[in-house]
């Protein structure tokens, strides 16, 4: 059984199942594919943004729109969240999801979405503050390092940084 077998759950019972090997293109026809997430480098640590509505620390992305491929979204996401416009982004793979209902589905399903890695010059977070659009969502960033094991952080966003050396 899929539910057997996976990476990581997180506090609502979510399941990461596996990181696929599917190209970018493929993806993005996929009528399971739903959202894209990116994994930010700042230096030697890892950027994350506190979610307002889920009141936990997060990496960055979110849900695709209508006629959206996966670098078209990710490149959205990054804009509002991170204000930025172009960035060095590399595909690093489809993130399949066991996924509990909630807001989104009253059903069990699978999702797929695209998972990226960013890195970013070396910049303060008060610099990085600053370029946020979306403050609706993103109330806060903040590095890695100084957040573990002292806020709350997705658990299943926290094993993603592993993808992204």
């Amino acid at each position: 059984m899929e539910q057997d077998n996976y990476i990581c759950i997180d506090q609502d019972g979510n399941l990461l199942l596996s990181i696929d090997d599917i190209d970018e293109e493929t993806l993005s026809v996929d009528p399971r594919f739903t959202h894209c997430l990116a994994v930010v480098k700042a230096g030697n640590d890892y950027l994350m943004g506190k979610n307002k509505w889920r009141n936990r620390f997060e990496i960055f992305g979110g849900c695709t729109e209508k006629g959206e491929n996966a670098r078209d979204c990710i490149i959205r996401e990054c804009g509002e969240e991170l204000g930025l416009d172009t960035a060095n982004i590399t595909y690093l793979g489809a993130m399949r999801y066991l996924l509990k209902p909630d807001y989104f589905s009253k059903t069990e399903r699978i999702e797929l979405g695209g998972l990226y890695g960013i890195k970013l010059p070396d910049m303060s977070l008060d610099e990085l503050s600053g370029r946020i659009k979306d403050k609706e969502e993103i109330t806060e960033l903040a590095l890695y390092s100084s957040i573990k094991d002292k806020e709350p952080i997705a658990m299943i966003d926290e094993k993603l940084l592993e993808y992204f050396e």
